[in-house]
């Protein structure tokens, strides 16, 4: 694929949230981060039950706003039974996954999303990376084309960033991830024009406090070369039942401090919407580790409270 220069900041990153639409707690944290310039894009579970209520809110932000794609979490009673995400897995990798079930599921939640919107989403992903499993990439792809003909809507490629300084268990995971489909994914991105991130950074447990995330996310900004996608799960301090709500709310916490945005540009990093770039290079070489400050400093990004 050819390769487009960078700006003035060098290296051009998209963040992302994922889960918009699963709760105020949620869907609160991301417009915050959008309106501070931290976010450049925002997945939406389109049958959550606070998307209907936040989605014109969303709409005026200026953002890629994308379908993160759901199989695996019964959200509203028209999404029925969801098969857990282990489940899912093996009979994906068996092929055994029901093809008219996973049609519908693809329709549904992109009828919910255009409802919504208005529009086709600018990029599509998947709520556990559900998007790019056997039996499911090809007819999420075939709706698309189907549904917007030459209009591209971009695909999050999962393949791993670089893993310097990345805790050994975090970047197992991120490998396992990429495992999952990110090959079959790119191939179909090469071969009919879809585009996608160069690679993915933001992998982890979702554990270990405010701190530990500090921790990481100098890893992953460290590491980021132009046009990879750092995902995140923010949400507000509350009491919205959910998973790893704490650390949702840990996340928020550093990625809101007022200090990041000029940590980052002084480092050579841009937050950018991956739809406004052009074709990318899957390569690491743009990475500029002069740039970069050492390892630690993001830990002041997180109140001593």
């Amino acid at each position: 694929m050819d390769t487009q220069e960078t700006d003035f900041f060098g290296r051009r990153i998209a963040v992302c949230g994922d889960d918009f639409g699963m709760n105020h707690a949620v869907d609160g944290a991301m417009l915050q981060l959008v309106d501070l310039g931290r976010m450049s894009a925002v997945s939406c579970l389109a049958t959550g039950p606070a998307f209907a209520a936040h989605a014109a809110e969303l709409q005026r932000r200026d953002v890629d706003i994308g379908l993160h794609l759901n199989l695996t979490e019964s959200l509203c009673a028209a999404d029925g039974e969801m098969p857990a995400l282990h489940t899912l897995l093996v009979r994906a990798w068996r092929g055994q996954l029901e093809p008219g079930w996973v049609e519908g599921q693809i329709a549904r939640q992109l009828d919910a999303f255009e409802a919504h919107m208005g529009r086709a989403p600018d990029y599509v992903d998947g709520h556990q990376h559900v998007h790019q499993f056997p039996g499911v990439l090809q007819p999420l792809l075939r709706q698309l084309r189907q549904r917007y003909g030459l209009y591209r809507p971009w695909l999050r490629n999962t393949a791993p960033g670089l893993l310097a300084g990345v805790p050994l268990a975090d970047a197992a995971k991120a490998r396992f991830i990429g495992l999952l489909g990110s090959r079959a994914l790119r191939a179909a991105a090469q071969t009919e024009g879809w585009r996608t991130n160069r690679r993915l950074l933001g992998v982890y447990g979702l554990e270990g406090g405010a701190r530990a995330y500090a921790d990481r996310l100098h890893c992953w900004l460290f590491n980021a070369a132009d046009g990879d996608l750092l995902m995140c799960h923010p949400a507000l301090p509350g009491r919205d039942p959910m998973a790893h709500a704490r650390q949702r709310a840990a996340e928020f916490e550093v990625l809101r401090n007022t200090e990041l945005s000029g940590w980052m540009g002084a480092n050579g990093l841009a937050v950018r919407r991956l739809s406004q770039l052009g074709a990318l290079r899957d390569t690491a070489e743009s990475v500029n580790f002069d740039a970069v400050a050492p390892a630690g400093r993001l830990r002041h990004l997180v109140s001593r409270s």
